[in-house]
């Protein structure tokens, strides 16, 4: 009589019973090197994006970090508001493919596996790293002439705004 639980019949075969832990144990020791591999590889991915005109050129990793930042001639004619502009709009440009990389990375390494996982990670990766929208590049302004900071009235001197970078926390895809 095989139990509620279809225990029954293993209970009378203890062979069967090893055999099927032993299939199921190896099933989760190949799934868990697929997702070390994927991992692995996911770790290693750079995305790489430069400015229109050359002058920034910003690579991230999958956890959407700068590993590399460099910059053209062209930079040294820019105002730093614009040089900072720049190399925000580059970093988001290179971050914008994470999520569609990562998905290349699970779906080459884990195939259908685990659709709902995948899913919810990729969702993750698309909210802190949407794909940018098509737009036309804008022209690369002509920087003003330098002024001295003697033209601008103290009270009206730009203030420098700092932001406290977050604990290193969740930056992993994993």
């Amino acid at each position: 009589m095989t139990g509620a639980n279809g225990l029954g019949e293993l209970m009378r075969d203890p062979e069967e019973a090893q055999r099927k832990l032993d299939q199921w144990a190896e099933g989760l020791e190949n799934k868990a090197q697929r997702y070390a591999a994927a991992q692995e590889r996911t770790e290693q991915l750079r995305l790489t994006a430069s400015s229109s005109d050359g002058a920034v050129k910003v690579t991230v990793g999958a956890d959407g970090g700068v590993t590399e930042l460099e910059f053209g001639n062209k930079a040294r004619t820019y105002p730093l508001e614009e040089l900072s502009r720049q190399i925000l709009a580059t970093m988001r440009q290179a971050q914008s493919g994470i999520a569609t990389r990562v998905a290349e990375v699970m779906q080459e390494t884990l195939g259908d596996e685990d659709q709902e996982t995948r899913s919810l990670m990729i969702g993750t990766l698309r909210s802190r790293f949407p794909e940018l929208e098509e737009e036309e590049p804008p022209s690369s302004p002509s920087p003003p002439p330098p002024s001295s900071s003697a033209d601008t009235p103290p009270s009206q001197a730009p203030r420098e705004k700092r932001h406290e970078a977050p604990e290193d926390e969740g930056n992993s895809p994993w």
